[in-house]
């Protein structure tokens, strides 16, 4: 099963806004690699692996595919690939005239989309394909996500 995770304000988050963080990378990848994930990341992608999930990002920003797993690499989470705003424009967007959504996991045979956005969300509808949208601090977000994995791999 493919699992995409969107970065900004799902992953990426800030105390500021009320979210618990998981510990800082330690000197000098801190200075690096600014972003801070939510706590319960890692426990989540090792709990995913364990499932035998595939551990996607997209993200509409254009941090580097490199950037990108280089930061997970630093906190022990292998991702298996980056779909970032480049990318989608390139291969989703490319040789549509009318606007495409910001993000379109089936294109890349995602099962499952874990995004902030409300829209993202909507789209998902319309196109068919799976979102859960979590936002704010939640304790249980990951086990949110979960048990979604858990019923689709139980669906026939």
């Amino acid at each position: 099963m493919r699992i995409s995770f969107d970065l900004d304000d799902t992953l990426f988050v800030a105390e500021e806004d009320g979210f618990t963080l998981e510990p800082p990378l330690k000197f000098p990848w801190n200075r690096i690699y600014t972003e801070r994930l939510r706590a319960g990341t890692l426990e989540l992608m090792q709990h995913l692996r364990e499932m035998h999930c595939e551990i996607w990002v997209y993200t509409t920003s254009f941090r580097s595919p490199f950037y990108i797993r280089s930061l997970f690499r630093h906190y022990g989470i292998r991702i298996d690939d980056v779909v970032n705003g480049a990318r989608h424009a390139a291969e989703v967007q490319a040789g549509h005239a009318e606007p495409m959504p910001s993000k379109y996991p089936s294109h890349y045979r995602i099962d499952l989309h874990i995004d902030d956005d409300r829209s993202v969300l909507e789209n998902g509808r319309y196109y068919g394909f799976r979102v859960i949208q979590i936002g704010p601090p939640d304790d249980t977000w990951a086990d949110q996500i979960i048990e979604a994995v858990q019923k689709i791999k139980a669906a026939p």
